[in-house]
């Protein structure tokens, strides 16, 4: 009769290995407000971390940095309201990024303006998880969500005037939004070899800053709404 203490049954009857615990998602904000719609829409699915780091790229490069470093996560998601550049993003709709652009890191030189990356300064461009991305704006589109696609671009001074915008449109073909922490969020998901994606709703057009004409609950409405979709493409 074999003992119950044979070293070769105990470890059968009385445990069983876990199974690693899956990395889960890091989602950045810049306010608490932009936290508690992608909360309220992810409706406490598992998996998902969502902080409001501070406006900026700054504060979000640090705050993503901070959060990583305490964590184990497979994809980074900066997600937030924004602007729409006209034509392109409507307010009230939604913008998945095709890749994320510090748009106004460099310098004024005779010649115009110089990236930071032209200079030789560092990086300005980082492209989005793109399989993700495309997955996340087709699930978009079928829950019924106004949603386009393009380069969002990360400023460290909110446009607010019709030559600053074109200036912009200029500089980045096809820009589709703006808002001012994607490219800090980012380079700290780079930094850890991370994928990176960015949403964002759009609360006004990119151009002349009129607030009374800003349609921050809508947006905000939007963010939750694309709650459900974020969790089932990045589950």
């Amino acid at each position: 009769m074999t003992s119950p203490l044979d070293p070769g049954h105990a470890g059968e009857e009385t445990h069983k290995e876990q199974e690693p615990a899956s990395p889960g998602v890091l989602i950045v904000t810049a306010v608490e407000a932009e936290a508690e719609a992608i909360r309220l829409g992810l409706s406490g699915a598992a998996g998902f971390t969502v902080i409001a780091a501070g406006a900026g790229p700054a504060a979000a490069a640090a705050g993503t940095a901070a959060a990583l470093a305490a964590g184990s996560y497979g994809c980074v998601v900066s997600a937030g309201i924004g602007g729409g550049f006209p034509g392109r993003a409507a307010v009230g709709s939604l913008v998945v990024a095709s890749e994320l652009i510090f748009a106004d890191l460099g310098a004024e030189t005779p010649e115009g303006f110089r990236s930071a990356a032209d200079l030789g300064f560092g990086r300005v461009t980082y492209p989005a998880d793109t399989s993700r991305a495309a997955s996340l704006a087709a699930g978009l589109a079928a829950a019924g969500l106004a949603v386009s696609t393009g380069p969002v671009l990360t400023v460290s001074t909110a446009t607010g005037s019709a030559e600053t915008a074109a200036a912009l449109a200029a500089r980045v073909p096809g820009a589709a939004a703006e808002a001012m922490e994607g490219c800090g969020v980012a380079a700290a998901a780079a930094a850890r070899n991370l994928p990176v994606l960015e949403i964002r709703a759009i609360s006004n057009p990119v151009g002349p800053r009129d607030r009374a004409a800003w349609r921050i609950g809508e947006a905000l409405e939007a963010l939750a709404a694309a709650g459900p979709i974020l969790s089932e493409v990045l589950k």
